[in-house]
């Protein structure tokens, strides 16, 4: 987890890690691939934010002419993966985020905890081995927001994957694996892990 002020850099280091904004400078460096060494090193970064880096944003920026389920399958089918598979792998999430009953809503028709679940949901669908989450369970409940991050958690387990998450939210910052501080621009771990949750 990644803690820090308002304004410290955390979203800015979170869409920096995403490819979504360009580095100043520095390396980064994603299994064997090279993302960034003092410029971009991959030549299709759309392709490379679509396979390897799952993002969950504070707001769910759903696409309002899709039901639930296409906007989840949506990613899946871009990356090739046929219709109905998509879609069965998007319920299963929708499934697991409890939402599944919510299925052929559009986004409109959601309150701000759904939409945000299918969001999630979306993050996960390709099984990326990074995940990048800003403030994912801000607009949940403290029992949903656990929720979520169990179910992030088991996905970094099942799936070999690196959740990072950046959150003010008190109540999940004990549930981190490590927990690190932005503070004047530097990044510190605390010392001490976090307790992480099952």
């Amino acid at each position: 987890g990644l803690v820090g002020p308002s304004g410290s850099g955390k979203s800015t280091l979170l869409k920096c890690l995403g490819a979504i904004i360009e580095p100043t400078s520095g390396r980064m460096v994603l299994g064997q691939d090279v993302i960034y060494d003092n410029g971009w090193k991959i030549p299709d970064l759309r392709a490379l934010r679509r396979d390897k880096i799952g993002f969950v944003f504070q707001a769910p920026y759903l696409i309002p002419f899709l039901d639930v389920t296409d906007n989840v399958a949506l990613l899946p089918m871009l990356a090739g993966i046929p219709n109905a598979e998509a879609r069965k792998k998007a319920l299963a999430l929708l499934t697991a985020l409890d939402v599944q009953h919510r299925a052929k809503a559009m986004p409109s028709q959601l309150s701000g905890g759904e939409q945000q679940r299918v969001a999630i949901a979306r993050g996960l669908v390709n099984r990326p081995p990074v995940i990048l989450a800003d403030e994912p369970t801000a607009p949940l409940d403290s029992e949903r927001a656990l929720a979520v991050i169990r179910i992030l958690n088991q996905m970094a387990k099942q799936f070999d994957t690196a959740i990072i998450v950046v959150t003010h939210d008190e109540k999940i910052i004990p549930t981190f694996k490590r927990i690190y501080h932005i503070r004047d621009g530097v990044t510190h771990e605390e010392a001490g892990e976090g307790r992480g949750i099952d």
